[in-house]
């Protein structure tokens, strides 16, 4: 199985080569794409020392709501520019400036910079993590049956409809935090190898490996969704939705970052290997036909006689035919 990388690594190779010691300044007007409808705008309007990165999302309104602009100001702080017309957050990046810098600080931009979609949707995942942690706290003094309507229920669901047909709902609870995908089948063989991979990960905790979150699958929209617009599911539909259960082990301080980072890429992960499945089915249905020919070819009986005349039992002669 492949690990997609979390950064985007078009922009993190672009800006090693530009703040490589030997590099020469060159003027740059590239627009890059990312999954899940992610633009990305690599230009230097200024002046060939002067990059400016831009991103656009299409979810960015949802993510601003949910505290956006204040990570990428935590993150990006003195990088921050006006937005480029057409996007919604952009930064500056000077080569001159960063010239006399240590590498190890270089290195730590490129890869900050190189996150910028994923600390953008960082956003609600972050938000809902310190939700849990106060509700966690308001629990200690309650028993489950006893503690306030409020902490039993949890916060509230932080939608992110980051595609068109597509969303992640993010849900806090006091043991809990729960993150829902809903993701579209295409066509009904995806839905199969989707079951089966799905599989997998529900069946990793059946072989010991305890520390891996619950995840759960279903064609109807779960409990924790009631009353959100838009849902579909159901017999017939082409909507799956997969829930992961993180425990307060995944939510720990040190391990908040890699769990964001993790739960973020489920969906290209997932229907990555979906399409590196079946192309890899075609291509040995492929090699097996081929070998099928390959053995019809070789039955074939020999030419060598073609043209040549021959007798019958009654003395007829006839030409043999290739």
């Amino acid at each position: 199985m492949l690990l997609l990388d979390y950064q985007n690594v078009l922009i993190e190779s672009l800006l090693r080569d530009r703040l490589a010691p030997e590099a020469t300044p060159t003027s740059i007007d590239q627009i890059v794409s990312d999954f899940d409808n992610v633009t990305f705008h690599i230009s230097t309007p200024e002046s060939k020392s002067k990059i400016l990165i831009s991103i656009t999302i299409k979810c960015w309104s949802e993510l601003a709501a949910y505290g956006a602009p204040a990570i990428l100001e935590r993150e990006y702080g003195p990088h921050i520019v006006q937005p480029e017309q057409g996007y919604d957050f952009s930064v500056l990046v000077d080569l001159d400036e960063m010239a006399g810098k240590a590498q190890e600080e270089k290195d730590e931009l490129i890869r900050r910079i190189s996150l910028l979609k994923r600390n953008a949707m960082a956003a609600p995942f972050e938000q809902a993590f310190e939700e849990f942690g106060n509700l966690q706290e308001q629990a200690k003094g309650y028993s489950a049956e006893a503690a306030p309507q409020g902490v039993r229920e949890g916060g509230e669901v932080r939608a992110i409809h980051y595609r068109e047909e597509e969303a992640i709902y993010v849900k806090a609870s006091h043991d809990r935090v729960t993150v829902i995908f809903s993701t579209v089948f295409k066509e009904e063989t995806d839905r199969i190898y989707g079951k089966v991979f799905l599989q997998e990960f529900v069946d990793a905790r059946k072989r010991g490996v305890q520390n891996a979150p619950q995840v759960l699958f279903r064609n109807e929209p779960p409990m924790e969704l009631q009353g959100q617009p838009g849902l579909r599911g159901g017999r017939g539909e082409n909507v799956g939705y997969v829930t992961f259960v993180l425990f307060p082990r995944h939510l720990t301080p040190a391990k908040r970052e890699e769990t964001i980072s993790h739960i973020q890429t489920f969906r290209d992960y997932f229907h990555y290997h979906i399409k590196a499945s079946k192309a890899y089915i075609h291509s040995r249905m492929r090699r097996r036909t081929a070998d099928f020919l390959q053995v019809l070819r070789r039955a074939r009986p020999e030419e060598a006689d073609a043209g040549k005349e021959r007798k019958t039992a009654s003395g007829r002669t006839f030409k043999v035919q290739a």
